[in-house]
């Protein structure tokens, strides 16, 4: 029999979650306590540990808690890792697709910003753009309100 040697409360201060979220990821079927004493206090090993730790990790990377329970559950059918290695190989290269996707939107906006903050600090009055000086402005091949 694996060793036990958490109880809930000093799991959760062991991976910095609360015991409310041990419980929901008890509903969720992320966690699970194997074993439970004759007063029905749930203890935890040290794979308990590792789970909590690789949950967290995943969802700072984005993984939503359907996608996480996918991976574990997997270990009910791959003792080796192989196929939730696999999978999250597979998952981690669409989270990387998505957040290069994201850097680049973020890109054009800091970039847009820039723009915007050269433009107001070229122009003596904000009524000036659009107008009579489009003809000779330095921004109007970006600018929105460039006129002619």
């Amino acid at each position: 029999m694996q060793q036990h040697t958490y109880r809930i409360g000093d799991l959760a201060r062991r991976c910095n979650v609360t015991v409310r979220t041990i419980r929901y990821y008890e509903s969720l079927g992320l966690l699970k306590s194997d074993y439970r004493s004759a007063g029905g206090q749930r203890y935890y090993s040290e794979a308990d540990v590792i789970y909590l730790n690789r949950i967290a990790e995943l969802k700072e990377l984005d993984f939503t808690l359907a996608e996480i329970k996918t991976i574990i559950h997997m270990g009910k059918d791959d003792q080796g890792g192989e196929k939730r290695r696999l999978e999250l190989l597979r998952q981690y290269r669409i989270k990387l697709s998505e957040a290069l996707r994201r850097q680049a939107l973020l890109e054009k906006r800091i970039d847009d910003l820039v723009w915007h903050i050269e433009q107001l600090e070229n122009t003596s009055e904000f009524q000036e753009c659009p107008g009579l000086a489009c003809t000779k402005c330095t921004f109007k091949a970006r600018c929105r309100f460039a006129q002619g």
